[in-house]
């Protein structure tokens, strides 16, 4: 399998496995299954399991391959009511997934760890990794949360930060670079910019407004290169040095072998440079 499927990863969170059936009316379950299969005889080897319902727990756990071929890594509970919360929220997620072990467990923010209680989180997260509940422990970051300083603080296995065609603030100012320097590794995530390069110009947000010129010009240039957005965005991604992972989500099966098809292909050849906007609005939208 190619390097470039083996560095992707899946996110859960747009599965729905807690709603009603698609529109085609076919069960979440089984829409879902179709999914980890394909992402499973692909290569893709991280699976971010989000927060959800104990109803989707459930039914990720019958829709999930068996043997299960992913590294999951899962999310846990704020820290308000405390450490022993969190542990028992997360042994009783890893319960009704049905695993006894899971390759990483992340905090659910940045800002959770300067919180009263994100010490005593961070502790019990790190006796967690050393009972073997799990093999690494990170922490998601943006722009906004001095992501070298995090890395540097806590010294996680791992971080999450997005970064993508549009929003490419931590990789022009060195910050991803210099957290893979500390050997941390970095999960991209938000490279689908929410589906802003997906979308008609004239059905933009509002907020977006202001970038709809830098916007409109991403979508002419990847045209002007013969490629597409899917295309580019995992192409600008994959091929990031810094990044250990790339994460996406997909809502179908037939998203899932379109997004294999295109991780396949070679990234386009590309003026990236021109396509990162500089609207700090419009950034924290893309980048949620």
């Amino acid at each position: 399998m190619t390097s470039s499927l083996s560095k992707l990863g899946l996110g859960t969170a747009q599965f729905g496995l807690d709603q009603p059936p698609g529109p085609r009316g076919r069960p979440r379950e089984a829409e879902a299954r179709d999914i980890l299969s394909i992402a499973g005889r692909s290569g893709l080897a991280v699976l971010e399991v989000a927060r959800q319902t104990v109803t989707a727990d459930t039914h990720l756990r019958g829709a999930l391959p068996q043997p299960n071929p992913f590294n999951m890594c899962l999310t846990t509970i704020r820290p308000e009511r405390g450490p022993e919360a969190v542990e028992t929220e997360l042994r009783a997620q890893m319960l009704r997934l049905g695993v006894e072990r899971v390759d990483a467990v992340v905090v659910p923010s940045a800002t959770d760890l300067f919180s009263p209680q994100g010490p005593a989180l961070w502790d019990r997260l790190k006796k967690l990794k050393d009972e073997g509940v799990c093999r690494r422990i990170g922490v998601p970051v943006y722009a906004s949360d001095d992501p070298v300083g995090v890395a540097r603080r806590f010294k996680p296995d791992l971080v999450q930060a997005p970064a993508s065609l549009l929003d490419q603030r931590l990789l022009l100012d060195g910050s991803l670079a210099t957290i893979a320097e500390l050997g941390v590794e970095v999960h991209l995530r938000s490279i689908f910019l929410n589906g802003v390069l997906f979308l008609p110009p004239d059905r933009a947000p509002s907020h977006l407004k202001a970038a709809a010129g830098r916007i409109s010009r991403a979508r002419r240039l990847i045209a002007e290169g013969r490629s597409d957005p899917l295309q580019a965005a995992l192409g600008f991604a994959l091929s990031r040095p810094e990044a250990s992972a790339v994460l996406v989500g997909v809502t179908s099966a037939a998203e899932m072998s379109a997004v294999v098809a295109a991780a396949m292909s070679p990234p386009p050849d590309l003026d990236w440079d021109e396509m990162a906007i500089d609207d700090p609005d419009a950034l924290s939208w893309v980048a949620a």
